[in-house]
C-alpha cells in the first residue's frame, strides 16, 4: 500500500510540474507560502496574479519563478570582482589628471 502511495505522489509531482497555470492553492504550494501570506501578497499586488472572473486567483508559473528569484544577492567573490573592476578605471583616471614632469 505504501508503494502505491509513493507512485501516486511521483505521478502527481510530474503532472504538477507540467502545468503553466496554477490555482491559488497550487501557487501557495509551489512558492512554499502560507495561504494568508499569499493573500496579503495578492491583495497588495506584490505578486503577479490573475483573476479572470474577479474572484478566483490564478498564477502563471513563470511569473512565480521570476518573483521568487528577484533581488538576487551577490556572492562575496562577485562583490570583490565588482569592487576591483570599479576601482581600476578610477585609478587610471586619477593618473591622467596628474601633471607630468
Amino acid at each position: 500500500m505504501e508503494h502505491i502511495k509513493d507512485v501516486l505522489d511521483r505521478i502527481e509531482k510530474i503532472l504538477f510540474s507540467q502545468k503553466t497555470v496554477l490555482s491559488f492553492e497550487e501557487g501557495c504550494y509551489y512558492c512554499s507560502i502560507s495561504k494568508s501570506k499569499m493573500y496579503k501578497h495578492t491583495s497588495s499586488n506584490n505578486i503577479p496574479h490573475y483573476k479572470p472572473e474577479g474572484k478566483l486567483i490564478y498564477f502563471n508559473r513563470e511569473d512565480l519563478d521570476e518573483w521568487m528569484l528577484r533581488n538576487r544577492q551577490s556572492t562575496n567573490e562577485e562583490m570583490e570582482r565588482n569592487a576591483t573592476t570599479y576601482s581600476l578605471p578610477n585609478k587610471k583616471k586619477s593618473n591622467r589628471n596628474t601633471p607630468r614632469k
